[in-house]
């Protein structure tokens, strides 16, 4: 059965803009037999928790930890003076990064709530940030159409990749396999960097609007794409073809996301609904109707291919429970 798991309502002041998944396994201790023999501390089972992370136009974010089909505040993060746009989580769950309209990006510490800290990313305004596979880096896209990475531990920018020309880039994903860069600009175009060149491998052209969000699949294989123009598209990375088109938002679409399994996907548009997709398909499984307002983003929890979360301008967090599905 599809289900709202959860709705968190007022879950910030204003508008939540953005939300990412973050795991962090933690270890569990038992007490050494011997008090005096320190090496025997036994580290039994890792202890999983997991987190979904939000920011918000009212200039915070939250970290929420999930429990029980329920989301408990553990720590707000101040510190941006604007809205802010973009969050990331590490792939090991220990870091979380944040973009603001007051063109900073910040790196907080998911376990403690404490500021690591502020990445000097000079006068540019900074929209979607993302990890890097390894965690060495956060990527982000520029109003100059430039793709800056900046070093995770050295805090400054490290590297730039030219859309040569681009435009305002919106949206920007990194392969699971670490081998690509996606960009989605304001004009509709999309660039795939190969990241070992650090050049354009290939500019797609199949929107005519901006590129609100875009995601590869879990092996890497496919890109996934939303657009204002109401449409998404699947293109083959390898040789950039058009893998399918699928249409059925009244509205933008604002975010994408796949599910851990790569079999499905799920949309958000701002026109207040959220679908949950068959890939193989490329049908409309399930769409829920639980916003009032437009929805900024969706995620799947990377370790359940059945939970998903959205945020939305009506200030509410909404946990969904999908059918496991697997063929």
């Amino acid at each position: 059965m599809y289900s709202l798991l959860n709705k968190t309502e007022n879950a910030h002041e204003d508008s939540i803009w953005t939300c990412a998944w973050g795991c962090l396994k933690k270890k569990k201790e038992s007490q050494p037999d011997n008090e005096d023999s320190r090496e025997s501390i036994q580290f039994n089972e890792d202890e999983t928790v997991e987190y979904l992370v939000t920011g918000s136009v009212d200039d915070t974010v939250k970290v929420w930890e999930q429990k029980d089909k329920s989301l408990q505040l553990k720590h707000k993060l101040t510190g941006h003076s604007l809205g802010v746009v973009s969050v990331a989580v590490s792939s090991d769950g220990s870091k979380c990064a944040s973009s603001s309209l007051d063109s900073s990006l910040k790196l907080w510490d998911l376990e403690t709530g404490n500021k690591i800290s502020s990445i000097e990313v000079g006068p540019v305004d900074i929209w979607t940030v993302v990890f890097s596979p390894d965690d060495k880096f956060i990527v982000s896209g520029s109003h100059s159409g430039k793709i800056h990475l900046y070093g995770t531990e050295s805090g400054k920018q490290e590297q730039t990749l030219d859309t040569r020309g681009g435009k305002f880039t919106l949206s920007v994903a990194y392969s699971p396999d670490g081998k690509y860069i996606a960009s989605g600009a304001i004009d509709g175009i999309i660039n795939i960097f190969d990241v070992t060149y650090g050049k354009v491998l290939r500019t797609l052209e199949g929107h005519a609007m901006p590129i609100r969000s875009l995601c590869f699949s879990p092996d890497s294989q496919l890109l996934l794409t939303a657009s204002d123009d109401g449409h998404m598209k699947l293109y083959d990375v390898k040789d950039a073809n058009l893998a399918g088109t699928m249409s059925g938002h009244a509205s933008w679409v604002l975010g994408v996301a796949f599910a851990p399994n790569g079999q499905q996907f799920a949309s958000s548009s701002s026109d207040h609904t959220v679908k949950v997709w068959e890939l193989a398909q490329r049908q409309c499984l399930h769409t829920f109707n639980e916003h009032n307002d437009q929805v900024w983003a969706v995620k799947y929890n990377p370790q359940r291919n059945n939970i998903i979360a959205s945020v939305s301008e009506d200030k509410s967090i909404n946990l969904y429970e999908c059918p496991l599905y697997d063929k």
